[in-house]
């Protein structure tokens, strides 16, 4: 049989069966039609396959289709609905990326108010090298709230406290008006801030009055001139608004730093060209760097500026950590020139975005544990730590998620998928094509319709009360009055099958104002420490530097 099959292939190619089923199909179904009368949509059918099969072997785009007409087809089906089939038949509760089935699942019970309980007991291996946990005390505490909240710019005309739980940057654009709408409702009734994102303050953040931190990008968006460079003028008009309550100068975002972005013109719709001062239909660029400084010192009073123009608002900058020595020429900077800002927030690079090149997702910025540690451990070497807050963001959807990120010195988190999720995000990956299923990453009007912005809001809201009312009972089990005393010495991880470490034995910390009495405690410090300068964000020359 495999004999004649083979003979049969040197004279008609066997992968060509589909296409000559399809033909033979259409002389039958014609017959038929013809003397009795019936088959008529059988044969149209194999008359779309066998046109389908010339097609396929005339076109030059696919050499699947070109060898395997009509059945190659099948390939890209299958491709095309893979994802689907594993997420929803194959791939386990605590697999997938970038978010598990169950961490998903928890986000989707705490926003609609069902229960989060587990029967059973845990489905994580306790084994496993990585595994960590919160020590708990025999004597727990009770606390009244869990309203947990942090001053940042205490010291300023308009200081903001603020939940220790709040949503990441988001622009318009990127997300939907009414999936905007509806985080901004959630925000203003949980008493929680809604970070902007870049693409500035649109009319939909204003409409329900909630928390405000305003983004400002390499964009200057909403505070520009038409050559894109920053409109002082614009800045404070926008910055006077009282629902703005922070000013946050991004520097890079973990997805993609180091990376500009272009909004293709027939995208810029009118909306998102009042929102960001921009032509309508013209090409909206951000670049990778910004005009209104060059250097560390020239940074620092341009975050000094801002605050004066705002009236004395919480103000400060993003970043994402690359090179460690562009870091410590900003912290050397703030020691020369004595000014500070009220806030850093450090992105991690598992942080999301809607569209971003594979490397720079993959490959490009420190993740948020190295990132946090070190921005943290630099500002108790110089003794800035308690003038300046610290936030953070990559990947925080659970209380757990919190409670760890705190102990490594945040003062409060964001989130954007996980609140995405709140609004109803499946986790399609769909974001970058406009087709979001949801509703929640779209233009499209018709498809955004599907997010209901008083059913989505509430459930925002429930997602960041049931999150903090979990971290409540965490701190409570580790016998603590407040979130702020968690400290790495609270969290233990497993590092190999018959030992433990509590991450302060296991990661490195620093002494307070270790820097300025001129120790170098870590290799980090050893070797790029020397390279930085206020003056630039380049590396001076060191004799003798070694390598990380």
């Amino acid at each position: 049989m495999l004999k004649w099959l083979l003979k049969l292939n040197d004279h008609f190619p066997i992968r060509y069966t589909a296409w000559l089923l399809s033909a033979v199909g259409l002389l039958m179904a014609a017959y038929t039609w013809v003397a009795f009368g019936f088959g008529g949509w059988a044969a149209l059918a194999f008359l779309f396959l066998t046109g389908l099969g010339l097609r396929d072997t005339l076109q030059v785009q696919r050499s699947v289709l070109r060898n395997y007409p009509v059945i190659g087809h099948l390939r890209f089906l299958m491709e095309f609905v893979r994802p689907e089939i594993r997420q929803y038949f194959i791939e386990g509760d605590n697999e997938a990326a970038p978010f598990s089935r169950q961490q998903r699942s928890l986000v989707y019970q705490r926003a609609k108010g069902d229960s989060d309980k587990r029967p059973f007991g845990t489905q994580m291996d306790v084994g496993a090298v990585g595994y960590e946990w919160i020590n708990h005390s025999i004597a727990p505490s009770h606390l009244e709230t869990h309203d947990f909240r942090v001053t940042i710019g205490a010291s300023r005309a308009q200081p903001y406290s603020a939940s220790v739980f709040n949503i990441s940057a988001m622009s318009f654009g990127a997300l939907s008006a009414n999936a905007i709408l509806a985080l901004n409702e959630g925000a203003r009734r949980g008493g929680f801030a809604h970070d902007t994102g870049e693409g500035s303050i649109s009319r939909h953040h204003k409409a329900h009055g909630g928390d405000l931190i305003w983004e400002i990008g390499s964009g200057y968006f909403g505070c520009r001139n038409d050559d894109g460079t920053f409109n002082a003028d614009k800045f404070a008009a926008n910055a006077a608004q009282p629902q703005v309550k922070m000013i946050e100068l991004k520097l890079s975002q973990g997805a993609k730093p180091g990376h500009g972005g272009v909004l293709p013109g027939p995208k810029v719709t009118a909306e998102i060209a009042e929102a960001r001062g921009v032509p309508q239909g013209v090409d909206c660029v951000s670049p990778a760097s910004h005009s209104a400084f060059s250097t560390p010192v020239a940074m620092l009073h341009f975050i000094d500026r801002l605050r004066e123009l705002s009236g004395g608002k919480p103000t400060g900058f993003k970043l994402c950590i690359g090179h460690p020595w562009e870091w410590f020429a900003i912290a050397k900077a703030m020691v020369a020139t004595g000014i500070t800002p009220d806030f850093i927030v450090v992105d991690g690079a598992e942080g999301g975005t809607g569209a971003a090149p594979l490397e720079f997702t993959d490959h490009v910025g420190a993740p948020l544990q190295e990132g946090l540690l070190l921005v943290h451990n630099t500002l108790v070497g110089l003794g800035l730590r308690s003038k300046i807050r610290l936030g953070c963001a990559g990947k925080v959807v659970s209380a757990f998620d919190i409670a760890r990120m705190l102990a490594l010195g945040a003062d409060w988190c964001n989130s954007a998928r996980g609140f995405m999720f709140a609004l109803g995000c499946i986790q399609a990956q769909s974001c970058h094509t406009g087709h979001c299923p949801t509703g929640v990453t779209t233009q499209d009007p018709h498809r955004q319709r599907a997010l209901v912005v008083p059913q989505k809001s509430e459930r925002v809201h429930q997602f960041h009360q049931n999150t903090l009312k979990a971290l409540k009972e965490l701190v409570q089990a580790a016998g603590l009055q407040h979130p702020s005393e968690l400290t790495a010495a609270h969290i233990v991880r497993r590092t190999s099958d018959h030992s433990v470490k509590l991450l302060a034995n296991l990661l490195p910390f620093v002494q307070p104002g270790a820097l300025l009495a001129g120790e170098m405690p870590h290799q980090v410090f050893k070797v790029y420490w020397p390279m930085a300068q206020a003056s630039s964000f380049g590396a001076a020359e060191v004799l003798g530097a070694q390598k990380a």
